[in-house]
């Protein structure tokens, strides 16, 4: 996972703590999860001795790598971690990934408007470092870090976190005699969001990414909310798991998905449209493509799921697709109007105000399903193998996972058990309870003689030794 640190990330109103991110990264290393900071603006002559001792603030809470776009930060004495080299860096070239590379950063976050060819190309020329590309989320109507429309107008810098998002506004199309220009329609092309791309989704083609080179996939997330992050994760999991089934013979556990390092359990069928969307493209992958922005509005439209037959006043009269049903408090679009649904009778819904569009057979879209918000739940458990055995002067305790191991001794005096099939059975079971931690027993092996042990006291070692 990456995320921002107290200063200088590339969303400047996204910055954590030191104290939170420290928590954060005892939390992800329990899952294995790597946790890459981004330090990934461009700095000013006075602010380099504070990144600097914040680097090295990072590393010291166990941050695993640097995510940076300021290369004379190389200059300085930073700490002995992995630097990966922001997307903003411009990376478009073999020749700029391999300066990187002899740089000395171990991982280049690739400029999102590489063909799959051009990303097989750098792969090839550079085979020793790894590639990182984007395969959802918001983009940028201009190259990589290349963008400074901002700050020209308003003296904010995208690459200072600040981007003012003159991409998502309004324009009008005019011709070298300044008329507007006229649509397929015959319509001028008048305050419409000419700039303003779909989302990236590539979750078609991650084969064709792994297979190009890619070794690292990236989703936009910051300044989004919990309920996106859980659904487009979700989603880009299932998607992953479903192509690596055969390379890493996953099995089915009691209808969980589980692989080397996690089981994972939903209560929800993940779905992209369901959150946070714009549409969908996948950006240059294969060519030039039409239809990448979306002139009608910069927010998110959400899911396809009918038309406008009439409007009156707050009342709608539409055609939903098949097998969509609407609840009070969805929230609808028409183009770039938002609506919160009051009450469904049939194909008549009662909106909170009544919309300034009286075409008919307008596209209405969902970018609110309540019912879907509050399935969301995701549950990801750490399979442990568990040890029990006997020692000379008490027991062993020992948690195995792929990620870390936790033991413990415990002096105890021996009781030969009356019932040695029961003793046997209280062990394995009250070892095998770990319903509060992150982790779900795999396997148990009872290396002892079949002793007496309260069941207060086998908690308590549990308890103990779990962390």
């Amino acid at each position: 996972m990456y995320i921002g640190a107290p200063a200088f990330g590339a969303r400047e109103k996204a910055g954590n703590s030191i104290a939170d991110l420290t928590e954060v990264v005892q939390y992800a290393h329990t899952y294995g999860v790597q946790v890459l900071v981004t330090l990934n603006t461009l700095l000013h002559d006075d602010e380099y001795p504070q990144a600097v001792a914040m680097a090295h603030e990072l590393y010291a809470i166990g941050v695993d790598a640097l995510i940076i776009q300021d290369l004379h930060l190389l200059d300085f004495d930073l700490p002995p971690i992995r630097l990966h080299a922001s997307t903003q860096c411009d990376n478009r070239t073999a020749e700029q990934v391999a300066r990187l590379r002899d740089l000395g950063f171990k991982r280049v976050v690739l400029a999102r408007e590489l063909g799959i060819d051009e990303i097989r190309a750098i792969h090839t020329a550079v085979p020793d470092i790894e590639l990182e590309a984007f395969v959802h989320g918001a983009l940028c109507v201009s190259y990589s870090g290349c963008c400074y429309i901002s700050e020209v107008l308003t003296g904010r810098s995208a690459n200072r976190g600040a981007c003012a998002q003159f991409c998502r506004m309004a324009y009008d199309l005019l011709d070298a005699d300044m008329n507007e220009v006229l649509d397929n329609e015959g319509k001028p092309i008048h305050q419409r969001y000419l700039l303003s791309l779909q989302d990236l989704d590539r979750s078609a083609h991650l084969h064709e990414l792994i297979e190009a080179g890619v070794t690292t996939f990236k989703i936009e997330g910051r300044l989004k909310d919990a309920d996106y992050v859980t659904n487009i994760t979700a989603y880009y999991r299932e998607k992953l798991d479903k192509y690596l089934n055969d390379l890493i013979n996953d099995k089915m556990v009691n209808g969980q998905m589980v692989n080397e390092g996690a089981v994972y359990k939903r209560t929800f069928v993940p779905d992209p449209t369901k959150t946070f969307h714009r549409g969908a493209t996948d950006y240059f992958l294969h060519g030039r493509t039409l239809h990448m922005a979306n002139w009608n509005t910069p927010k998110s439209t959400g899911e396809y799921i009918g038309e406008v037959l009439e409007a009156r006043g707050n009342t709608l009269r539409v055609r939903l697709k098949e097998g969509v049903t609407l609840h009070n408090g969805d929230g609808l679009t028409i183009g770039s109007e938002g609506f919160n649904v009051n009450g469904v009778d049939g194909n008549i819904v009662r909106v909170n105000k009544a919309p300034e569009c009286r075409d008919t057979g307008i596209p209405l879209y969902r970018n609110f399903d309540i019912e879907f918000t509050k399935s969301l739940h995701s549950e990801r458990r750490i399979p442990v193998d568990i040890l029990f055995r006997e020692t000379e002067d008490g027991f062993e305790l020992s948690y195995r996972s792929g990620f870390k191991q936790m033991v413990s001794s415990f002096k105890y005096a021996k009781e030969t058990a009356k019932n040695p099939d029961k003793a046997i059975d209280t062990i394995r079971t009250q070892l095998c309870k770990l319903g509060d931690t992150p982790y779900v027993a795999r396997d148990i092996q009872i290396d002892s003689k079949p002793y007496f042990i309260p069941i207060s006291v086998l908690n308590e070692w549990r308890r103990t030794t779990i962390i």
